[in-house]
């Protein structure tokens, strides 16, 4: 408690002190307040323009083209075109039309307008709405809109010619793609008509060097194979014409039957049973009856077989036989040439065993080649081909579509400085200094309020104080000083309120009288 009291008493004296120093504060105040009034004053008034505009990329072409064209990010290239807006090369352009470089006046002059340029002009984008806005400030109203305009100009013109510059830039250049890989075709084309004219004679036309040795021994195995089976049937016509020849002179039982098996079965069977039984045993007596019957059957057939080919000749060139044989003679004798030559083509190609591969190999590769240059050049035909639908596409719909919301207007009424604020910084800024002056003051040139304070100064004891005898000339004093403080105070608080009333009616003092 006793520490608040202290502390309390503490910062009375220091308010004491400072009221009593309040002479500093009118001093500071009236340096600074008239001066920055002055100042402030006479700043110029400073115009700005906006405007805002609306970038539409939807295209009703865009659906029904996909795939066939090229579409490009329209929002990117307009963002990147509004970041790019405040080159050099533009700011210039924006000076001549605004006739801002008529006032560059002397070297340098011009550099430093197009500092000021870049540094006032403020582009922003209001993100995925496609939003741009665009501001300046000046002191002219009107050029503050022109630079607007021009700006904005400059932001549409340039979104639109770049997507004319960027189609015509990708058509020319597949086009000088096009004639060079042309160019590289009708070479490739020449190097393969050459080799193929060069070597006509031992390149085939299709297959390879390998494929056609394998296929030449499996033509030569299966020509071989028919000879020994051709071979084979001769063989056995001359067979059937001996027996016919043996059968014509004898009884026939060297002619073979149907019958002839099952005879020998009924034979091998009666043998068994002649072992185990006697000839009035029924089975054997069955079996005895059956081959018998069976024997019948063969002689007939026999007979009639003998009685078909008495009438021809065993070999007359009549005999179907003899004419079989002399046809599979003629066929083996073709085949045997066909034999020869199969062997003869097996032996040029393993002649050429160590030749015709690296041919191929080069053969490959100049097809290869041409293949690949033929796919890159079909591929750019086609790319042209797209380029030239989307540069139509571009002509007929555009895919940029600015729509301003709000256009840029010569200003009325001026945007700044901001009086009021500066008015109030300049009035706060005058009292705190002469504050901190008069603070400052009483505490290097103090003066004495209480004994107390005394006590602190010194180390001897305080036994009362004495009144100051002329008490009455020193509140006089002090009264007469109160009134200039608050008259002098009241003076710059009722300046500061005219200012302010002044900047609110948008009256500017400055050059309305001294302008």
């Amino acid at each position: 408690m006793f520490d608040l009291q202290q502390l309390y008493a503490q910062v009375l004296d220091y308010l004491k002190g400072i009221w009593i120093k309040k002479r500093y504060i009118l001093i500071v105040s009236w340096l600074v307040c008239p001066i920055g009034f002055v100042y402030i004053l006479t700043l110029p008034d400073t115009y700005s323009s906006s405007a805002r505009v609306h970038v539409d990329t939807r295209s009703m072409l865009a659906p029904l083209l996909r795939g066939l064209v090229i579409n490009p990010n329209q929002a990117q290239e307009v963002s990147l075109i509004a970041k790019t807006l405040k080159s050099r090369e533009n700011l210039e352009r924006i000076a001549r039309e605004t006739d801002l470089d008529i006032k560059a006046i002397g070297p340098g002059a011009f550099d430093q307008l197009i500092k000021e340029l870049e540094r006032d002009i403020k582009i922003s984008s209001g993100g995925r709405s496609n939003i741009y806005n665009i501001s300046y400030m000046n002191q002219v109203p009107s050029t503050a809109r022109d630079v607007v305009q021009e700006t904005l100009n400059l932001l549409i013109e340039g979104s639109l010619g770049q997507n004319r510059v960027q189609s015509d830039s990708a058509y020319q250049f597949l086009q000088q793609q096009i004639d060079e890989y042309e160019q590289r075709l009708i070479e490739a084309e020449m190097r393969v008509a050459d080799f193929k004219r060069k070597y006509s004679d031992i390149l085939p036309e299709t297959g390879s060097y390998y494929s056609r040795l394998k296929t030449a021994e499996s033509n030569l195995l299966t020509t071989r194979r028919t000879i020994e089976e051709i071979q084979q049937q001769i063989e056995s016509l001359k067979k059937n014409i001996k027996l016919m020849q043996n059968a014509d002179s004898g009884d026939g039982s060297l002619i073979p039957t149907r019958y002839d098996s099952r005879i020998a079965s009924l034979e091998s069977k009666l043998d068994e049973l002649r072992l185990r039984f006697t000839d009035e045993y029924p089975d054997v007596i069955e079996t005895k009856n059956l081959i018998a019957k069976l024997s019948e059957l063969r002689r007939n057939e026999v007979e009639s077989y003998i009685a078909s080919i008495e009438n021809i000749s065993s070999m007359s060139a009549d005999n179907p036989l003899s004419i079989d044989i002399s046809q599979l003679e003629s066929q083996l004798a073709s085949l045997k040439v066909r034999e020869s030559n199969f062997e003869s083509s097996i032996a040029e190609l393993q002649a050429k065993i160590d030749f015709v591969p690296q041919l191929e190999l080069e053969q490959k590769a100049l097809n290869r080649d041409y293949g690949i240059i033929k796919s890159k050049y079909e591929q750019l035909l086609q790319r042209q081909d797209s380029a030239q639908l989307g540069k139509k596409a571009d002509i007929s719909d555009d895919d940029l579509k600015f729509r301003v919301i709000s256009p840029p207007v010569l200003p009325r009424q001026p945007s700044g400085p901001n009086r009021i604020l500066l008015y109030t910084a300049t009035l706060v800024v005058g009292f705190a200094g002469g504050l901190g002056l008069a603070f400052l003051v009483s505490q290097f040139s103090p003066v004495l309020m209480r004994a107390e304070q005394l006590n602190s100064l010194v180390s001897l004891p305080i036994y009362g104080t004495v009144t100051d005898l002329g008490i009455n000339t020193v509140k006089r004093k002090q009264r007469k000083h109160l009134y200039i403080f608050l008259i002098l105070s009241s003076i710059l608080i009722a300046i500061y309120g005219a200012l302010v009333l002044l900047s609110m009616m948008n009256i500017n003092l400055y050059e309305r009288f001294v302008l």
